[in-house]
This record gives structure tokens, C-alpha cells and sequence, in this order.
């Protein structure tokens, strides 16, 4: 179908979203959402079979069979609070997670609403998660079933050590829940090199779609083994992949078919580019080319490089009278849109460097950020 000049004008960003999704998309993706989509037809059960398929070989390239995928209606959260509500059975289980950053506290705050038991290990914002001592508290409650750890926590943009932890979790036999929320398909893993049960991301993230789902990659016998165990109709996360798994990857409940088509075009470019492995050094470059401009134009960046994320990062503010409310608006009227802050410790604001942003993009941010503070 070929669009009109008029409605190709609405598919344009009025700006570059620099944050850790939603983020900018693709002409192309966002053209998937232009025609409406049936629910039940055959084609787009068989497109959702497809999508899938190719999470699953994504996620775990070297022992696909033994994972599958399961696609959940609403945001990112939505998915965490399913996979957290039927992941623990509803008697006999304990949840441990580790916490340095407020997305850690979420799920802290899920298990609580749905009254699974918790074991909270907190470290400081502005540091990873110490393998070692998330392991003493495992060992020290025999009681503890699963652990949840969040891979990028976008508090900070930091990446906490995810194959030490997984280290840990294979030795101490629990249940390992990931949320890859922000890092899947910008970062490369592999679920059953890293002993990875339950792996949690969202369609708006790095592959490069657009909100409307989540998406949980579980280990086959991880789940089969959750019949009964929601808390929850709606976020049964067993019985929808069992419906999936039954009737040709039909959702229980009305999907969001337009966003399913647009995310199953984002993956045809991330194939395009070059896979994950691709994606994951351009978005370095990105992050690198930002920082040192950032650095030039008078900014520090919260965390030192070797526990940097290529997702998003985190700068103090350069002075006490800085005002992120006037460098944001100045910002926007330029075509940035950036992240305010979320650290509790200091004042910090937050700057993306994924979507489909690239390097020329980061050096006319800082050219704009450089010139802003000159006029000061």
C-alpha cells in the first residue's frame, strides 16, 4: 500500500527521543501500524508464531528447543508482575532479589502486593550487584526458591555482571528470573550458557518497536511446571503460552495487532543490521561519542566506564544552579528529548544512546549542548 504524502508527514519524528524506550523508531516500523489487523486470522497467528520463534533464537542460540516464547499485552511491568505472579508457586516458595536501582525495587514491590515472601539485598545505586554477597544471602535461607535480578538498571544505565550472577544462581539451584527489560537485543546473551529460566523484555526496547507488549523467553520445563501458580486472570503467564503453545499462537484476550505487526518489522532490521552483536556496537559507539562530548562540554558522567551500559547514562548536574526543566525545554526545541533523573543519592539527569539513534545523531546533541552552555 503506498501512503500519501500527507500521511507519511505523521509517521516523522518532531524530535529524537534519547531515552530508554519508548525510543525513535524507523519510518518503516511505525508505516507496519498504518492498516488495520485482525485478531483471528490465520495469517497473524501464523506472524505470532514467527515473532516467537525468533525471540527464542535470540535468546537462546544455542538450545532453542528447549526455550519458548511467550508475548503478553501492556508495558514492560506487566510482564515482570506475570512472570513474578506465576514463576512462584502460591505456597512453599521465596523470592530473592537483588536491588541497586529503582526497577530491582519494583519487583520488590510486586512480590509484596501479591504476598510472595522476599529476600531484599540492596546495594548502593551507583554500583553493581556483588555476586559474592548476593550468593551469602542465598545461601544463608534455605527457604529461597527463585532470584530476580535486573540485568541494565536504567536508574544509573549501569550493567550489573550478569555471568558472575549467573554463576551464583547455577550453584545455589534456584529458579533464575532475569529482567532484560532495557538490555535484550542491544546486549548479547545466551539463556542456556547463563542457566537463565525466566528472560523478561518489551517491545519497545532494543529490538526497536513500539509499546504495546511484553514478552517473557522462558526454559520449556520452567514453565510447564506453573499450571496453577497466578495470582492473577489476565497475567497467568502459564495459561497464556499454554493457549499459544495450543492454538497456533493466539493471545487469550484482544492483542495489539498493529504493534505486533510493527515489532515483527523491527526485527526484520535487526536481522538486517546484523543481529544483536551489531545493534550492541553501534549503540557503544553511540554511548561512547556521547560521553566524551558530554565530558568536553563540562558534564561527568555518574559511572565510571567499565560498568557502563551502551543503553543510557547517567550525568551529574555540572553546578548547583542547574536547571534540567530549562536544559531540557532548550533541548527539546532542537529536536532532543532527553531522560530526567532517577538516582535518590544525587542530582542526575539521563541521556539514551538506543533506538534508531547513531553516532552523527550524538555529535549534533552535543554540538547543540556545547553551544546551549556557550550562550549561557
Amino acid at each position: 500500500m503506498k501512503l500519501s504524502n500527507e500521511t507519511l508527514a505523521l509517521t516523522e519524528n518532531p524530535y529524537l527521543l534519547l531515552t530508554p524506550g519508548p525510543l525513535s523508531t524507523t519510518r518503516s516500523v511505525k508505516e507496519a501500524m498504518m492498516k488495520d489487523w485482525c485478531t483471528w486470522d490465520e495469517e497473524y497467528n501464523r506472524l505470532v508464531a514467527s515473532i516467537r520463534e525468533r525471540l527464542v533464537q535470540l535468546a537462546a542460540p544455542t538450545a532453542a528447543d528447549d526455550y519458548t516464547a511467550v508475548l503478553m499485552q501492556g508495558s514492560g511491568t506487566f510482564s515482570v508482575e506475570a512472570t513474578i505472579g506465576t514463576a512462584l508457586p502460591k505456597t512453599g516458595g521465596k523470592l530473592a532479589i537483588a536491588v541497586n536501582g529503582a526497577y530491582g525495587e519494583r519487583i520488590v514491590q510486586i512480590a509484596k502486593v501479591l504476598g510472595i515472601p522476599v529476600t531484599v539485598v540492596r546495594f548502593d545505586e551507583r554500583c553493581p550487584i556483588d555476586p559474592e554477597r548476593f550468593e551469602q544471602a542465598l545461601q544463608s535461607d534455605p527457604a529461597i526458591t527463585h532470584a530476580a535480578i535486573v540485568h541494565c538498571e536504567t536508574t544509573t544505565g549501569i550493567l550489573n555482571p550478569l555471568l558472575e550472577i549467573a554463576e551464583v544462581i547455577k550453584r545455589r539451584r534456584v529458579t533464575f528470573i532475569v529482567d532484560a527489560m532495557s538490555s535484550f537485543g542491544g546486549v548479547a546473551l545466551d539463556m542456556h550458557e547463563l542457566g537463565i529460566d525466566f528472560l523478561i523484555s518489551s517491545s519497545n526496547k532494543c529490538i526497536q518497536g513500539v509499546p504495546g507488549f511484553g514478552f517473557v523467553v522462558a526454559r520449556r520445563d520452567a514453565i510447564a511446571m506453573c499450571k496453577d501458580h497466578a495470582r492473577s486472570l489476565s497475567l497467568d503467564l502459564y495459561d497464556q503460552w499454554d493457549m499459544m503453545e495450543r492454538s497456533n499462537s493466539k493471545w487469550r484476550y484482544t492483542s495489539p495487532t498493529h504493534v505486533v505487526r510493527a515489532f515483527d518489522q523491527a526485527l526484520k532490521e535487526l536481522e538486517l543490521e546484523g543481529g544483536i552483536e551489531a545493534r550492541q556496537v553501534r549503540y557503544r559507539r553511540n554511548q561512547r561519542v556521547l560521553t566524551d562530548g558530554m565530558e568536553e562540554a563540562g558534564f561527568s558522567a555518574l559511572l565510571p566506564r567499565e560498568w557502563q551500559s551502551p543503553i543510557i547514562t547517567a550525568f551529574r548536574y555540572p553546578s548547583s544552579d542547574f536547571s534540567f526543566e530549562s536544559f531540557y525545554a532548550g533541548l527539546k526545541k532542537e529536536g532532543f528529548v532527553l531522560y530526567p533523573g532517577k538516582l535518590t543519592s544525587e542530582p542526575t539527569f539521563r541521556i539514551g544512546s538506543i533506538g534508531d539513534v547513531h553516532p552523527s545523531d550524538m555529535d549534533r546533541l552535543v554540538d547543540v549542548i556545547k553551544r546551549f552552555y556557550n550562550e549561557k
